[in-house]
């Protein structure tokens, strides 16, 4: 690909300045209707491609497939997927991307908000990136590259493949979805109708990696139900849902098990919301551990300080939900050796080192590996994701380019 013009760039800045971004509170599929905005512009651009089949179904998930061009005929069908939304965390809308050329290993201050400041220290990864051309957001917004990114590379690459016919591969499927940083970036795809065999989610960090484990992940929600009654003739009557989660709050470890306080293979309790009034209060919890034993350890920790909470308050209750959200997909990946070994492979190839990694989060890949497609999490380029800090170099997007075509010959040459 030495001489080919990459497009990655062109469609990542396009596709930034489309506000995509999920809403965890939305019980709509997908959660947001402007996820459809970007979906309907990547059906174009594969029609304009020449690839006829592309088409976005009414639960914002773009299919498309890339024919065969190889006279083999057990070649596995492999896929790509990235995600078109973007975090909850931080606004999406009205993004004004900005490329630093040939960046000279400063710290990078974002000009809409001079405070935000990409510090070279915070941020061990850009001292890879002296005299590349980096892309960041101006301040006020995040940037997409998680994974706007991912998407654009597997646009690239698609565009490479089609119109490099001499590239061998086989049936090779295109994946977009919606919602995966709400946790439902798989709840309505339909696994038959996409037909492959293996996957790759390209929504990864640095340079060269590839995760092949993720956290298992489960969702708590604790309803408490206190007492109420007017204050000005509460005493010894009054029991306020609000201090019944304070204190249940005020319980968890202030040096363990958050994320705050945590990184490697340690798990966590983290809670994500709270509201309510003295007659009610609602909590919700995400829990992550690599194990499932470990997540089993944690609700039932989390439940007894619970139980410790309400023997203060008699005349209250409380209910405890777990949602089981995704499971550590290695479990699965460790039964398909080839799906891992092919991408290692395909990395070594654009030369660089490849790197296996555990991620401290889940891909669209967890879930989709329990549903029965194999599928590991092959690097993006993006950095300090879910923040204004966003980062992403133009050559480290162009490597995941290089590094799709390459799967699909190395899937090709050996089956």
């Amino acid at each position: 690909m030495q001489h080919y013009q990459f497009t990655a760039l062109d469609r990542f800045l396009r596709y930034v300045q489309i506000d995509t971004q999920s809403d965890p509170q939305s019980a709509t599929n997908p959660s947001t209707e402007k996820q459809k905005d970007l979906s309907r512009m990547l059906v174009q651009e594969l029609i304009d491609m020449g690839i006829e089949d592309a088409e976005l179904d009414e639960w914002g998930y773009v299919y498309a497939t890339i024919p065969a061009n190889t006279d083999k005929t057990n070649v596995p069908t492999i896929c790509f997927c990235s995600h078109v939304d973007t975090s909850p965390d931080v606004t999406g809308a009205g993004v004004k991307p900005m490329i630093h050329t040939e960046w000279a290993g400063d710290d990078i201050i974002l000009p809409d908000d001079p405070a935000q400041i990409i510090r070279v220290a915070d941020h061990p990864d850009l001292l890879e990136q002296v005299g590349n051309d980096i892309i960041t957001a101006s301040g006020t917004t995040l940037l997409g590259a998680d994974n706007k990114a991912g998407v654009a590379e597997i646009m690239d690459a698609a565009h490479y493949l089609l119109t490099h016919p001499e590239v061998k591969h086989g049936k090779i499927r295109l994946l977009f979805t919606p919602d995966e940083e709400v946790g439902r970036g798989t709840e309505k795809v339909n696994i038959a109708k996409l037909n492959a065999d293996f996957g790759y989610t390209i929504d990864g960090e640095a340079l060269g990696t590839l995760e092949d484990e993720t956290f298992s992940a489960d969702g708590v929600t604790i309803t408490i139900q206190g007492v109420s009654t007017h204050p000005g003739f509460a005493k010894g009557k009054l029991e306020n849902a609000i201090k019944i989660a304070a204190d249940l709050l005020a319980l968890l470890p202030k040096n363990a098990i958050s994320p705050e306080t945590t990184d490697q293979k340690d798990g966590f309790i983290h809670p994500t919301r709270l509201e309510g009034n003295q007659d009610q209060a609602v909590l919700d919890f995400i829990i992550r551990d690599f194990n499932e034993g470990g997540l089993h350890e944690k609700e039932t920790y989390l439940e007894n300080q619970l139980n410790d909470v309400l023997k203060n308050y008699p005349g209250s209750s409380a209910q405890l939900v777990v949602k089981e959200q995704y499971r550590n997909m290695k479990e699965v990946l460790d039964l398909h050796p080839a799906v891992v070994d092919n991408a290692l492979e395909a990395i070594r190839r654009s030369g660089l080192n490849a790197e296996r990694r555990s991620i401290r989060g889940g891909t669209d890949g967890s879930r989709l590996s329990f549903m029965g497609l194999p599928c590991p999490n092959i690097f993006a380029g993006e950095h300090a994701f879910h923040s204004r800090l966003e980062w992403v170099s133009v050559q480290d997007m162009q490597k995941a380019v290089e590094v799709i075509v390459n799967v699909a010959q190395v899937w090709e040459e050996r089956s």
